[in-house]
């Protein structure tokens, strides 16, 4: 049986394999560049681990997947890249599939949500309104460092009475791109990469 499925799990990287060199080929010969991030060996990742996780009595190595919020973001010279999920629980009850977890703030600033979807969901908002008087007041747009503040401050006057947040502020300014990571204590620091969540 093991045999079985280590000859199976051979075919999968073999087409997986293949379709990676595909995908390279597709993209030097659309950009002239090669792209610089190796794909995966599996044709379906969930298959390809199914044999490690702690479902599996059989395996001596168990992987332990968190499920919980994942939120990323990337900062590049052209810009900043967030990817985020969609699932909202309520506990083990997965309360919606289809969350936008990604919070316009402006048409240059954006704002992420991991935490309480209420408190990020509120807090951000209220952001958006305190850039946009800033922006009246001052005749030009905040810059994502001054927006980052402004709800580290925010958030820091209702430290310990119990928000939820871990957020991440990114966006383009007259320095370029930003980004800059506040929680619901009001720590705010800056990176060119952050991974915020549970999951």
């Amino acid at each position: 049986m093991a045999a079985v499925a280590w000859a199976q799990s051979g075919r999968e990287i073999s087409r997986a394999a293949k379709a990676a060199e595909d995908v390279e080929a597709e993209c030097m010969e659309a950009t002239g560049v090669a792209t610089q991030f190796p794909l995966p060996p599996a044709v379906d990742p969930v298959a390809f681990l199914q044999p490690y996780t702690d479902k599996n009595s059989d395996s001596n190595v168990k992987i332990h997947f968190a499920h919980g919020t994942t939120t990323l973001a990337f900062k590049f010279q052209g810009g900043v890249i967030v990817a985020v999920d969609s699932r909202a629980t309520a506990g083990s009850y997965i309360a919606s599939q289809t969350v936008k977890k990604v919070i316009e703030i402006n048409p240059y600033l954006l704002g992420t949500m991991a935490g309480g979807a209420a408190d990020c969901s509120y807090w951000e908002r209220n952001l958006a309104k305190e850039c946009r008087l800033y922006e009246l007041r001052n005749g030009e747009r905040i810059s994502v460092a001054a927006a980052s503040k402004t709800l580290g401050n925010i958030v820091y006057s209702y430290k310990g009475m119990g928000l939820s947040m871990g957020t991440m502020i990114c966006g383009w300014d007259k320095k370029g791109p930003g980004l800059w990571y506040v929680d619901s204590d009001g720590t705010r620091t800056t990176n060119d990469m952050y991974s915020v969540g549970s999951g």
